[in-house]
């Protein structure tokens, strides 16, 4: 059945209006998880630390970001976008600001990592689980432009904030990039708003059938939401483990800021190819995710990354390669924040849909850890970054294969089942 959409918001916004502002709030948190690796460097030579006992920041914020997710997609279900995602806005902002003051580990554990984790996982969760229910026909797409502002807004912010801590200092850096970031998106969201309930839109022939609403309580006993848990997880753990020690293993490899790759400095320019490539892959595949099936584009995305790991570890000798080989693999990665909240809500349906994908995206806070001080813990036992990358490269294989041989045939006895469909 064919139903009229409305062409206006509430707030005056057309969807697509709404689209632009929330990918706006999504580039205002992007840095601190995207331009971490820059700051391990200066953060850890001035506050005396192991990059272990510092990575611990990172997963700090990733799970803050991700484990409080449910109660924060409950939260912006029950009083609104506006003021919700422009506190998370704020907080993010503020983390920065107040870490620029942190003489401690301790005191940049609780700034930059838990007021920023709390504050990102509100704009995170918040903006693609709006997305999702303003773009019912084009769900995988509008999930991955919601989700290319996270990947997008750090390649705006990268050379600079790479130049200013050259200049500056890294503590002048947080202070002044916060105040901006904050700023920008807590103007973004106050233009924010949810659909009405009686939201209907023109569904196209390729569009998913209509999944009954299914609470998250409910969600959680369904096999199908573990199994999507399980499959985020070994995803999220490869690529979190390239964008926390890129700068490290990068450098190990010989692939430094003195190593000029068409005439910029190698390891800036890897990081803005990974960012450019890391938000174009989430509306790209988002797309052909509406097109040939949710887990048809699993299983080519992620077979794609792993085997894109091993290429850019064979020609790790040389540099343009290397850069060029990275923004592949991160290609191969960042799809899977279009395509998991996209087929979770094909799922379980859309009254729920901001709360139900908190509770999946936990899933990046275990990837985080994972990917993060275990990863750091096996390099440090081994000597080597090798075998790391050689258990990404399994995860990834492993994760497509089961996108394809038993989530599919998963959900469409599900599907057939009655219990998915409305």
């Amino acid at each position: 059945m064919t139903v009229t959409a409305p062409v206006q918001s509430h707030s005056g916004l057309t969807r697509w209006g709404q689209l632009a502002c929330g990918l706006v709030c999504m580039m205002a948190i992007a840095s601190p998880q995207y331009v971490w690796t820059l700051f391990t460097k200066p953060v850890g030579a001035a506050l005396a630390v192991s990059p272990a006992a510092l990575q611990v920041t990172f997963s700090l914020l990733i799970v803050l970001q991700t484990f409080f997710s449910p109660f924060q997609g409950w939260l912006v279900d029950r009083f609104g976008p506006r003021r919700l995602i422009g506190l998370g806005c704020v907080l993010s902002g503020l983390s920065w600001v107040l870490a620029s003051y942190a003489s401690s580990l301790t005191m940049f554990y609780l700034t930059y990592g838990l007021i920023g984790g709390l504050g990102t996982g509100i704009v995170y969760v918040g903006v693609v689980g709006q997305m999702v229910r303003w773009f019912p026909e084009k769900r995988g797409f509008a999930a991955g432009m919601a989700a290319a502002g996270y990947g997008f807004g750090a390649m705006l912010t990268t050379f600079p904030i790479s130049n200013m801590l050259a200049r500056s200092g890294y503590q002048h850096t947080l202070l002044v990039f916060g105040a901006i970031l904050a700023v920008v998106g807590m103007a973004a969201a106050a233009l924010l708003k949810s659909p009405p309930h009686s939201y209907g839109v023109a569904v196209a022939k390729t569009a998913p059938p209509k999944a009954s609403d299914m609470t998250s309580v409910a969600m959680l006993k369904t096999p199908i939401f573990w199994l999507m848990f399980v499959m985020m997880t070994m995803m999220s753990t490869g690529g979190l483990m390239i964008i926390v020690q890129f700068a490290t293993f990068s450098r190990e490899f010989g692939i430094t800021d003195k190593v000029l790759v068409l005439g910029f400095a190698a390891l800036p320019l890897a990081l803005t190819l990974d960012r450019v490539t890391n938000g174009l892959t989430r509306p790209c595949f988002g797309w052909i995710s509406d097109r040939i099936g949710r887990e048809n584009t699993m299983a080519i995305a992620f077979v794609g990354e792993g085997l894109a790991i091993l290429v850019m570890l064979a020609l790790r000798s040389h540099p343009l390669v290397y850069v060029l080989m990275s923004g592949v693999v991160f290609f191969g990665w960042g799809e899977i924040f279009s395509l998991f909240p996209s087929i979770l809500t094909d799922t379980f349906g859309e009254r729920y849909a901001t709360t139900n994908y908190g509770f999946l995206y936990m899933a990046q806070g275990i990837g985080s850890v994972l990917g993060g001080p275990v990863a750091a813990l096996i390099h440090d036992h081994t000597g080597s970054w090798l075998p790391v990358f050689g258990l990404i490269v399994v995860m990834d294989i492993l994760t497509g294969l089961l996108a394809l041989l038993v989530l599919k045939p998963m959900r469409k006895r599900w599907s057939g089942s009655g219990l998915a469909v409305a």
